[in-house]
């Protein structure tokens, strides 16, 4: 038996699968660590891991791995999946110089705005798609700036999957879709080996040389070292045959690749992105536009990607501070017995409406921070029950908000593809999310690691086609639109619009 090993390299762990390369199905599957790995917060708002910390974590995930199917000599290719806008600075021995600037810290959110504002909103959106913001090369403006010694060392800057790929087979590349989560691509090239933007890269000081070598996002993009296979227990001459940041992975998971498919996740967090094939941007920058994993210049893909802060995380706060009080239940509700009363409530909670803003400022409006609110509360009428539905009804609503931003920019909504998983789980919620945007949801058996590894098979020639290489792909359920209670959806929905308005 042959396998493809899916690498998802995550900011709390660090989670492997082997998938067999005949049925496409996961053998196998292991994470490290258990506990959330440790993020360094030297001054408020910042977020650094070591690289080498992501080293170690796949190294003892492999390991509990073979652990559980001693098969590492049946590896024929691998797939590598990350967490996206992260700087890795390298010096010339391919070390890293200083700590990796990860995601969520937003240290560059000044550098970005200033760009912004001095290279042109217009020439930017237009290029760029997006606002420089807090992305990877707005980092580096900070290293730039404050650790000017340092920075005369870098050789090359690498996002996290060019790193965990670059200790594998020892070259430093990175992908055109990594450059456009760097925000470093040119949208308007039409030179696949000349994309970098010109603009960003002179505005900051970039020497042009930092970039490495551009790999295509499906193919062989280096081989597993001598000196790594024997570390590892693999093969030599593995190949890396894949990579691609976690929403764009995402949606590859879930094929979505076409345009008007949408892939969807609502964890603490919630994120819609989905597939365009128009070239063209917001004017508020209230979504951020990504290549997307197929796209190329002939027939352009791109992620059109819309984050909500405030998802997963509000229905928390509800299990943990409403859900728990004794005059409800003798014990702490789980999210199932949620579900089961808030089902007893109408759509539209009988007029009350949530705003899930309570986890900091959110893109989608337009980085304003305007917290959590609940309105029309009438203490007659309403129990925790209505504030249990209006909580999902909510996030579905704030999920709705960003698509019609996404609507305007010439994506349709034909399709959701969801993992069954986290708020998918609740029928209240699938079934609004379907009812609000006239969509049908699929729910998929699948996650980023098994998504990477079925995308390194067709990278590395098993697979003829994306179709082949996801024909394993579990489909758990479909939800349809009710068209019956499509107004009803629509006038709740319109309400809670009403309320963003008045903020």
């Amino acid at each position: 038996m042959n396998y493809l090993l899916g690498i998802d390299l995550g900011s709390s762990s660090v989670k492997v699968s082997l998938v067999e390369v005949d049925s496409g199905r996961c053998a196998a599957s292991a994470s490290y660590p258990e506990k959330e790995a440790p993020i360094k917060a030297l001054q408020p708002e910042w977020a650094e891991q070591r690289p080498d910390d992501w080293w170690n974590y796949f190294k003892k995930a492999l390991n509990a791995l073979n652990a559980k199917l001693s098969t590492l000599n049946s590896i024929e290719a691998i797939g590598i999946t990350y967490q996206m806008h992260g700087l890795v600075c390298l010096d010339k021995n391919r070390q890293p110089l200083r700590d990796a600037i990860i995601w969520c810290d937003s240290r560059g959110v000044p550098y970005g705005d200033k760009a912004f504002h001095d290279i042109g909103k217009e020439k930017c959106l237009s290029h760029l798609l997006n606002s420089p913001g807090n992305f990877t090369a707005s980092k580096l403006a900070w290293v730039k700036e404050n650790e000017p010694e340092l920075f005369d060392k870098i050789d090359k800057i690498m996002l996290p999957g060019d790193y965990l790929a670059m200790r594998l087979s020892g070259e430093a590349v990175t992908t055109a879709c990594g450059l456009s989560e760097m925000m470093l691509y040119d949208y308007r090239c039409r030179d696949a080996k000349s994309c970098v933007s010109a603009d960003v890269m002179n505005y900051y000081g970039f020497p042009n040389d930092l970039i490495p070598p551009l790999v295509p996002t499906f193919g062989i993009q280096g081989k597993v070292s001598a000196e790594v296979a024997k570390e590892l227990g693999l093969k030599e001459g593995i190949p890396i045959a894949y990579r691609a940041g976690d929403q764009p992975n995402n949606a590859l998971s879930l094929k979505v690749l076409h345009p008007g498919e949408i892939a969807a996740t609502a964890g603490t967090s919630g994120v819609v992105y989905g597939v365009s094939d128009k070239v063209s941007y917001d004017p508020k920058s209230r979504v951020n536009t990504f290549l997307h994993v197929n796209h190329t210049l002939e027939n352009p893909r791109l992620g059109i990607l819309h984050c909500v802060n405030g998802c997963g995380i509000l229905n928390s706060w509800m299990r943990r501070h409403i859900g728990s009080w004794e005059m409800i239940s003798p014990k702490q509700l789980a999210y199932e017995d949620m579900n089961r009363i808030a089902a007893d409530i109408p759509i539209g909670s009988d007029g009350l409406s949530i705003l899930p803003f309570g986890n900091g400022a959110e893109r989608v409006m337009e980085n304003r921070d305007l917290g959590c609110s609940i309105h029309g509360l009438n203490f007659k009428r309403h129990t925790h029950a209505h504030l249990f539905r209006a909580a999902q009804e909510g996030v579905v609503f704030a999920f709705m908000y960003g698509m019609e931003v996404m609507q305007s920019l010439g994506m349709t909504l034909d399709k959701i593809h969801a993992g069954k998983a986290n708020m998918f789980l609740s029928p209240i919620f699938r079934e609004t999310l379907a009812g609000v945007s006239g969509a049908t949801i699929e729910l998929y058996d699948t996650d980023g690691s098994i998504g990477a590894a079925r995308a390194a098979g067709l990278g590395a020639g098993f697979y003829t086609s994306p179709d082949e290489a996801f024909a394993s792909l579990n489909r758990l359920a479909v939800i349809e639109p009710d068209e019956k209670l499509a107004e009803q959806y629509k006038e709740a929905y319109q309400r809670w619009k009403n309320h963003i308005t008045a903020n």
